[in-house]
């Protein structure tokens, strides 16, 4: 950890622009976070409320080697920090008529759970395993922290991705090895979790089993906001500077450098390297919308597909439910059709799909004696395809989740609510400058992947990286701190 002698700044405290400032503070360059919103997270940011702790998410932690690694570089251990406690099964799937699946790394139950549904499935679910073995190793070990910043690292890779298929969608691989309906769903909703329709992200997106599969799937004691405050702790103790509730509100530059960053206090501080963490369109049209760079960007970026929204329902009830797993899919009547409503139609359909986060059936801490902590979340179309009111619209939809988790898992539900409250896209759009209140920032398809996502490293502004979900590999707390290995090592090297 000797000091390099040179200065960075980091904008957002997100996983990404945490795992990043601990990177750099860890080899020596003398680094500043600096985070908008009274606590920070990002997208992890949390709630207390009458005694319930509810946690923005991501509540779904895999690869945790990818964070301990994190403390390692400085000879520390994760460990003494936060404590990882293992979920399983990693989710219950149900569906309408009644059907239940239990989906966790244990091969013998796996194997006896999807024979209930179709026995011939089995063997076509291990050629499936193998498959995404392969993409994990392709897409993830060999290129997940690697920055694509030119065409050509693009061609480079490109025939191992096509060998193993990545035009093809999630959706049509696990069709190819799987029969049953159900199970293809089982096998292909994890692309929601990073914000992909799963009939049009890259098959590459398989590789999610195999990250499951041998790392499992672990809660943070106390809730994702530990896990945040761990990484803070971290950071603070090898002498990075945190500072909170004060955003940025323009990066300078002076011809092709990042010169100086301002925030909304009148605070100004000069770095030799700046990366932001925050929203992309935000950064470049908001933070850099004075610059040609960033406007030229800001437009280009505005033509993308950007991934949806989400509406999620916090909720604390009475008693505790033991028969209600972690995490639960509720799945509609519908699987295709209602994902065409939300990624191509744009419109808030009658019916959803709901994944109920459920955290105090692992850790009761997180909830008073006696109580349960939930959150129930709907993925809906993004504010520029579906325009409409959320204040009017929300307490609406809230009332039909909240119906239908009773009617299907708690009987009584409303009667046993203690607190509860909604997030809506026009929250993620204010809280987090989310662009059309998408929560995960570029859509995951083949053509905003690697290369065509936005680069590690601006293009024009040559001491200006980016970290977090818009930028390689993408969203999910894997793809944020892998982002943040690739931007880390990119500004080691240009700082040395």
């Amino acid at each position: 950890m000797a000091s390099t002698g040179k200065t960075a700044c980091v904008i957002g405290a997100g996983f990404g622009g945490l795992a990043l400032a601990i990177r750099l503070q860890s080899a020596g360059i003398a680094t500043t976070l600096i985070e908008a919103r009274d606590k920070p997270g990002g997208r992890g940011y949390f709630w207390e409320r009458d005694g319930f702790t509810f946690d923005g998410g991501p509540t779904v932690i895999t690869d945790p080697d990818c964070l301990r690694e994190l403390w390692a570089l400085t000879g520390h251990t994760m460990s003494d920090d936060i404590e990882l406690m293992e979920v399983t099964p990693f989710y219950r799937l149900s569906w309408p008529d009644g059907t239940q699946f239990d989906y966790s790394n244990d091969e013998n139950r796996l194997f006896t759970e999807i024979a209930r549904l179709n026995p011939a499935d089995v063997a076509g679910y291990q050629r499936f395993l193998e498959y995404s073995a392969g993409v994990y190793e392709e897409g993830y070990v060999k290129l997940g922290h690697v920055p694509f910043l030119d065409f050509k690292s693009m061609l480079k890779a490109a025939p191992a991705l096509m060998t193993k298929q990545a035009w093809r969608s999630v959706y049509s691989m696990v069709s190819h090895y799987v029969e049953n309906e159900k199970l293809r769903e089982a096998f292909s909703f994890h692309t929601l979790l990073v914000g992909g329709n799963p009939m049009t992200t890259s098959a590459i997106y398989a590789l999610i089993h195999k990250l499951e599969k041998d790392g499992g799937v672990w809660w943070a004691k106390g809730g994702t906001n530990r896990l945040v405050a761990a990484m803070v702790t971290h950071f603070e103790r090898i002498g990075g500077t945190v500072r909170m509730h004060d955003p940025v509100t323009c990066i300078h530059t002076f011809g092709t450098r990042a010169s100086e960053v301002e925030t909304a206090s009148g605070w100004k501080e000069r770095f030799d390297a700046v990366a932001s963490n925050g929203d992309l369109m935000h950064t470049y049209r908001q933070l850099l919308g004075h610059t040609k760079r960033g406007d030229k960007y800001a437009r280009s970026l505005a033509k993308k597909r950007f991934s949806p929204g989400l509406f999620v329902v916090h909720f604390g009830v009475e008693g505790a439910w033991p028969g209600i797993p972690h995490h639960s899919i509720l799945f509609g009547p519908r699987y295709k059709g209602l994902l065409e409503d939300i990624y191509d139609r744009g419109v808030l359909p009658a019916d959803f799909s709901i994944y109920l986060h459920h955290p105090t059936v692992t850790d009761p801490s997180v909830a008073p004696e006696g109580m349960s902590t939930f959150y129930a979340l709907v993925p809906v179309a993004h504010m520029g395809k579906l325009a409409i009111d959320w204040e009017q619209i929300g307490p609406l939809l809230e009332q039909r989740i909240l119906e239908e988790i009773e009617r299907r898992l708690i009987p009584g539900l409303k009667d046993r609510i203690v607190t509860k409250f909604h997030y809506a896209p026009r929250d993620f759009a204010h809280d987090l400058s989310a662009h059309l209140g998408s929560a995960f920032s570029l859509e995951p398809i083949l053509t905003q992947s690697a290369y065509f996502r936005a680069h590690n490293r601006d293009d024009v502004i040559e001491n200006l990286y980016l970290v977090g979900a818009g930028t390689h590999p993408g969203a999910g707390i894997p793809g944020v701190v892998g982002s943040a290995k690739a931007t880390a090592a990119l500004m080691m090297e240009d700082l040395a």
